[in-house]
C-alpha cells in the first residue's frame, strides 16, 4: 500500500515539473516578443534555459539524488558556459577588417543618377 502512495507522489511531482516546464516555455515565447537588445536578450534566454534545464536534469534525470561529485561536475560545466558566453559578449563588435559589428548592417554608398 505504501508503494502505491509513493508512486502517486512521484506522478504528482512529475506533473508539477511538467507544468513548470510548460510555463517556462510560455515565458520564453513572451520574452522573445519583447525587444530587449542582443546582450540583455541573451542573458534572459540563458536564465530561462538554465532554470528549465535544472528542472529537467534534477527531476527527470534524477540528479537531485546523486552524490556530490555530480554537483561539482555540473558546477564546472556551468562555469565553463558562463566563461564562454562572457567571451562571446566581450568580443562583440571586434570584427577585423570591417568598420561595423557583426550584427549591424554595412553603410550604404550614395550613388548619383546620371540621366
Amino acid at each position: 500500500m505504501s508503494d502505491h502512495t509513493s508512486g502517486t507522489s512521484h506522478i504528482k511531482t512529475y506533473l508539477a515539473i511538467g507544468a513548470a516546464l510548460l510555463g517556462g516555455t510560455i515565458v520564453t515565447v513572451l520574452a522573445a516578443k519583447v525587444h530587449l537588445g542582443i546582450i540583455l536578450g541573451i542573458i534572459v534566454a540563458i536564465i530561462i534555459a538554465s532554470i528549465k534545464g535544472w528542472l529537467v536534469a534534477g527531476y527527470f534525470m534524477h540528479l537531485l539524488h546523486e552524490r556530490k561529485g555530480i554537483y561539482w561536475l555540473l558546477a564546472l560545466t556551468g562555469v565553463f558556459l558562463v566563461v564562454m558566453v562572457g567571451l562571446l559578449l566581450w568580443t562583440y563588435g571586434d570584427q577585423q577588417g570591417t568598420p561595423h559589428g557583426i550584427f549591424q548592417a554595412p553603410a550604404h554608398k550614395e550613388t548619383t543618377h546620371v540621366p
